[in-house]
């Protein structure tokens, strides 16, 4: 129905705009505390180096599983 379509989009135009903004404010965080880290610690370099990476890699993955979710509810409209 009507009432139901205006629902679905809304959902997933929320699913992705705060699965987005949520993502870049987190890898912001990630990337500065990384930076602020080896800057007092370059010995430590690689170790936080590749706990970056693995942030990084697990933020996004839970920005494409939200953008899977808005396809799915674009998908019922």
């Amino acid at each position: 129905s009507a009432i139901n379509t205006g629902w679905y989009a809304l959902g997933a135009s929320l699913a992705i705009g705060l699965a987005a903004f949520g993502g870049a404010f987190a890898q912001g965080r990630i990337g500065a505390s990384a930076m602020d880290g080896i800057a007092r610690n370059p010995q430590a370099q690689s170790n936080m180096f590749v706990s970056m990476i693995i942030g990084l890699v697990l933020i996004e993955s839970l920005v494409i599983y939200s953008l899977v979710i808005a396809f799915m509810l674009v998908g019922k409209i």
